[in-house]
């Protein structure tokens, strides 16, 4: 696989751990992933600082609130330099297509590339929908979420390994396929249900692979991270 179809997700708690890291992976990953830990303790400061080291930053806050507010905080997050972004589908069409309409426009004020925008469908923890009043499948609720987002015309996905293939198969390459939950045969799956090998997942059609935990606590993590780029299971 390409080495900017691993996104590592720098899972941690503040900038000093971000530095060990991205030294330890060092040249093997160019492209991060700052979450709602990492970004809630160390402000933009921390994506600044990997943009400063010529690396690509997947910035996943998963924006949801009405579309004037998702809009500006997309705005924001241009201003940055990111390369990709999240909202929740969750959030609805007028919300997802008041994300695109902000990264257009800002992107051209500030003369900078702009950011792909991906919707989450639904998170890797859910394996059920009924306790959240949602009726159907777990499958069935993503494809509705999926078909509402290319509506509003995001440039891609976030989605687990299971719902993959159908997506690939229903929108080809119209929109690009983010898939966390990629564990090597021999980890656990941790907190999410929905997971699958880095084979696998490409096999299916998934266009970025997420990792974590199984390389930022493994005891030789450049040596893990060259063994999913090289799609072993």
């Amino acid at each position: 696989m390409k080495r900017e179809a691993l996104i590592v997700a720098l899972d941690v708690e503040d900038l000093q751990k971000v530095r060990q890291i991205v030294r330890s992976l060092s040249p093997s990953v160019r492209f991060y992933k700052v979450g709602l830990r990492l970004f809630t303790r160390e402000g933009p400061e921390v994506v600044r600082w990997l943009k400063r080291k010529g690396f690509k930053v997947f910035l996943d806050l998963k924006f949801h609130d009405i579309p004037n507010t998702v809009g500006q905080a997309v705005e924001s997050a241009c201003r940055l330099g990111v390369d990709f972004l999240t909202v929740h589908a969750l959030g609805g069409e007028e919300m997802m297509r008041a994300a695109m309409e902000s990264a257009r426009a800002a992107s051209k004020k500030l003369k900078k590339t702009q950011p792909k925008i991906f919707a989450v469908t639904l998170l890797t923890s859910h394996h059920r929908l009924a306790p959240l009043g949602i009726p159907g499948s777990v499958k069935n609720g993503v494809l509705r979420l999926a078909e509402l987002a290319r509506k509003s015309g995001v440039d891609g996905l976030v989605c687990s390994p299971e719902e993959v293939r159908e997506l690939k198969k229903r929108y080809g390459k119209s929109l690009r396929l983010i898939t966390p939950g990629i564990r090597l045969d021999s980890q656990g799956k941790d907190d999410q249900k929905r997971t699958a090998t880095p084979k696998l997942a490409l096999s299916l059609g998934s266009d970025y692979l997420v990792v974590g935990r199984p390389i930022l606590k493994a005891l030789h993590p450049r040596e893990v991270a060259e063994n999913f780029l090289k799609g072993r299971d």
